[in-house]
């Protein structure tokens, strides 16, 4: 069996510099220089700014290490770099052993013969990405595009350099993120020693899945120092919910085998298996595979080992011509069942993604079950993530959408940058494709779009910069990428996942009809025409596609996240340090704007960070129930985004230090397993039962018309049963009757569904927008009950109170928030926090303090705090 040691104690200079300073592994020169107090902190005030000088050196690390006596008296010595950022020299003893350049691969490096019995230096100095790649763009003569590259921010004016270094895109910059251009190790280091065999790889193939029986085909690559008998043997086990597991089946495979490298393969069939199902559905049940290979040769016997854990599903994206719309069809079936995807688009969770720990990814995956996602989209312009991320993610039953590290830019096409992408593709594609939770590889975010070749009046304006000639280039170095290399790497390595060439896209057609916009009835839309370009949140009830994989709505973090960065005197929008923490340009005069149209005006600073994230909830909203109300012509809801990795004004649910915002509270009603929502249209009401689940349930319908001063002015009800993963209209209320002239600005539809299970579902539907509401100063009662460390609140309004939030004096989330109380209606929340474990447990919430919207906006008789 092989021997694995860690490589630690590392230290770290500049290497112009001749003092060494501790350093931690895995990390960065940022992150490094920060904990030993040399740099102020990144994410305060306008301290970004100050640190640009940081990405212009070189930087060295080095260890020493004492190798065991038994690791090297193995037949083989190696160094297993999983992660250097990105330039960087390797130096064994003074001898170079590496030359990286890419920080997403891993890098694996034979030291057989050159270890030292005693102490050995490992040293290894990282080359400036910017020096680096400023030749190559100066060699190039031109400026490939790079919407988000802040080169200005960077001292660089608008020389553009991202484009050159395989490196996460969004360290240098991007509309909701910082520039930092890290150097550093920032994945383990160790120091690995075996004889006779090794196994490198276990992959379980899926051929073939489905309730009755899993075909599979495990392929077991091999390397052995000397030819002989080899026998492979690979176990299945279950998981059962005592924990503990049950025989599923071993089987066996004898073979001769020949030194260096070989995969084996061996068929494996298991009967009714256990299937992965996505959240929502079913159990997202796993297998644990173990495969063991011994090896006879002439001196000794010789074993290694290797597990995998995976859960066995069918998944495929359909696109094929139907009757919804005359169009092609786009979404995910798993295991024969079309799943209407709901999630959001994750970025990753810190600038400095080492300090991403796995309680952080643990609470944002939980964070997405709770709020009844069933998918994540890992954005092109970050990282592949940590094992751990996909890990969780098998575990909670959430699909990735998982892009390769391509976005918003041009890329070059010379042939060792394409080999460069090659491997890391490879590396990337082996290490991830036993998770369940991955169902599509797509080639990259925007770019397709953004460069719109075959429709001279489309894209982002990018083609008009280049000659004929130059575009020609460009494009074809594009298709040598995304139409041949990644989909190549795909179809050999893990060819039971589609693969998807960008997002959005309509189809490969090479023609004006390849490239997506909010109109097109195939593919995937990104839609932007709210936000972008000032269209109202009424446009997402009609600029509707078959999938949409982005749209969004900005808001500000809360007031404590806000006082991490800035100071009480730069709490207004246009100070130097809320600016610096606004990376779109046009963000705060947008949120502005819409405010301006959607709601009332807010009493103070606090009061606007409020309405700002509940005007972006609201759109949000209205924007996930246009999507869910129209299946199964549109399938899948994936907002921009999750998640921030740092304190700034985003689109992001969640901020940064991982408090939910309003939006991620509408998002957990919004994409409930069964939903009710409403839709104005001509003059009715018309209201829709969504629900993602396979089988009818019985249930109640009840409508009840409150003026919002606390009238209950009509009430009806009605047997109702739901309907099977779609979405069914079921009333159409006319609203002359309805209404009987009642005033708009004083009413609110308050409509439920009550299964026979037990099981609640509701929806208010007011008739004009929040800044037309006449609403009423609220009492509300408020009964908490604090026992066991737990705090359990109900609360009951006299009149109809807007965006109720609960503040608690800790971290930690609420069963449900900024939600609506009418009137006499009890509504009880309890607080929660994520302690480790699989679920967020009760939890002290310590004072509390309940507002409405009512509190925050100016009223007639007021004037506006400055």
């Amino acid at each position: 069996m092989s021997q694995t040691t860690k490589i630690d104690s590392w230290i770290f200079k500049s290497t112009d510099n001749t003092e060494w300073l501790p350093a931690q592994v895995p990390g960065c020169v940022h992150t490094d220089l920060l904990r030993q107090k040399r740099i102020a902190d990144p994410f305060y005030g306008t301290n970004e700014h100050d640190l640009q000088w940081i990405d212009k050196l070189d930087w060295e690390y080095k260890t020493s290490f004492v190798p065991s006596a038994e690791l090297l008296e193995e037949q083989v010595q190696e160094l297993h770099f999983h992660g250097l950022d990105t330039y960087a020299n390797v130096y064994l003893n003074d001898e170079l052993i590496l030359a990286a350049d890419n920080m997403f691969r891993r890098w694996n490096v034979d030291v057989t013969g050159k270890l030292a019995a005693g102490s050995n230096e490992l040293r290894i100095v990282f080359r400036s990405p910017i020096k680096e790649d400023l030749p190559k763009l100066r060699a190039l003569g031109y400026q490939l595009p790079a919407a988000n590259d802040q080169s200005e921010l960077g001292g660089l004016g608008e020389e553009r350099v991202s484009i050159f270094a395989r490196k996460a895109p969004y360290h240098y910059g991007w509309d909701w993120g910082p520039r930092f251009v890290t150097s550093g190790i920032w994945k383990p280091v160790e120091l690995v020693g075996w004889s006779g065999v090794i196994i490198r790889d276990l992959y379980i193939d899926q051929l073939s899945v489905n309730e009755q029986q899993a075909s599979l085909l495990a392929r077991v690559k091999v390397e052995a120092k000397q030819s002989g008998n080899l026998k492979l043997k690979v176990a299945a086990e279950a998981e059962v919910e005592a924990g503990t597991g049950t025989g599923t089946g071993a089987w066996e495979l004898q073979l001769q085998h020949t030194s260096g490298v070989q995969e084996l393969t061996l068929p494996i069939m298991i009967a009714q298996p256990k299937l992965w199902w996505s959240r929502g559905l079913g159990e997202p049940h796993r297998y644990t595979f173990t495969a063991e290979v011994s090896s006879e040769q002439p001196d000794r016997s010789y074993t290694a080992a290797q597990t995998v854990k995976t859960g066995l599903r069918s998944v495929k994206l359909v696109r094929k011509r139907d009757e919804q719309g005359s169009g092609v069809s786009f979404y995910f079936e798993l295991n024969d069942v079309p799943v209407f995807a709901k999630g959001a688009n994750h970025i990753p969770n810190d600038s400095f993604i080492t300090e991403v720990t796995e309680e952080r990814y643990h609470a944002e995956v939980l964070a997405a079950a709770e709020a009844n996602m069933n998918m994540l989209r890992v954005w092109g312009g970050g990282v592949y993530e940590a094992d751990v991320f996909y890990d969780l993610c098998d575990e909670y039953g959430i699909m990735v959408w998982q892009d390769f590290m391509f976005a918003c830019s041009m890329y070059p096409g010379d042939e060792q940058f394409l080999e460069s992408v090659r491997q890391e593709a490879i590396d990337n594609v082996i290490r991830l494709r036993n998770h369940p939770s991955i169902v599509l590889w797509c080639g990259n975010n925007e770019i397709d779009s953004a460069w719109a070749h075959y429709d001279e009046d489309a894209g982002w304006g990018w083609k008009k910069q280049f000659t004929a000639e130059q575009r020609e280039k460009l494009w074809s170095d594009y298709e040598k990428i995304f139409h041949e290399l990644l989909p190549d790497v795909i179809s050999e390595l893990h060819a039971s996942v589609d693969y998807w060439p960008s997002s959005p896209l309509v189809s490969l057609s090479a023609s004006k009809a390849q490239h997506a916009n909010p109109g097109t009835n195939e593919g995937d839309v990104h839609y932007w025409g709210v936000w972008h370009n000032v269209e109202p949140f009424e446009n997402y009830h009609i600029k509707l596609g078959r999938f949409m994989s982005e749209y969004g709505f900005q808001s500000f973090p809360e007031y404590r996240t806000i006082r991490s960065f800035a100071e009480e005197d730069e709490l207004a929008i246009d100070s130097n340090v809320m600016k610096a923490h606004q990376k779109n340009g046009d963000g705060n005069r947008l949120i502005k704007e819409y405010m301006d149209i959607y709601m009332q005006q807010p009493v103070d600073f606090k009061s606007f960070l409020y309405l700002s994230q509940v005007l972006q909830a609201d759109a949000m909203k209205m924007a996930i129930e246009a999507h869910r109300r129209n299946m199964p012509y549109c399938m899948g809801s994936l907002y921009w985004q999750m998640n921030d990795c740092w304190p700034v004004a985003s689109w992001a649910g969640i901020d940064y230090y991982g408090r939910w915002k309003a939006l991620h509270y509408y998002a957990k009603r919004s994409f409930a397993p069964v939903m009710l929502t409403a839709q104005e249209q001509a003059d009715a009401l018309n209201i829709y039962l969504v629900s993602d689940r396979l089988q009818s349930e019985n249930g109640v319908l009840t409508l009840e018309l409150f003026s919002t001063s606390g009238k209950l002015l009509r009430s009806a009800s009605k047997e109702i049963a739901s309907p099977c993963n779609t979405a069914q209209l079921i009333e159409s209320l006319p609203l002359a009757d309805w209404l009987a002239g009642q005033s708009k600005e004083e009413i609110v539809l308050a409509a439920s569904w009550l299964s026979e299970a037990g099981e609640r579902t509701s929806y208010e539907h007011y008739f004009v927008k929040n800044q037309q509401l006449q609403l009423l100063k609220p009492e509300i009662s408020v009964q908490e009950q604090h026992h066991e460390q737990a705090t359990t609140v109900t609360l009951i309004s006299d009149v109809v109170a807007k965006q109720v939030v609960l503040v608690a004096e800790h971290d930690g989330v609420w069963s449900d928030n900024y939600f609506d109380l009418m009137p006499g209606k009890p509504h009880t929340v309890t607080f929660k926090r994520f302690t480790g474990g699989s679920t967020y447990q009760p939890a002290s919430s310590g004072k509390l303090v309940v507002q409405s919207m009512y509190d925050h906006i100016v009223h007639a008789s007021s004037t506006i705090a400055e």
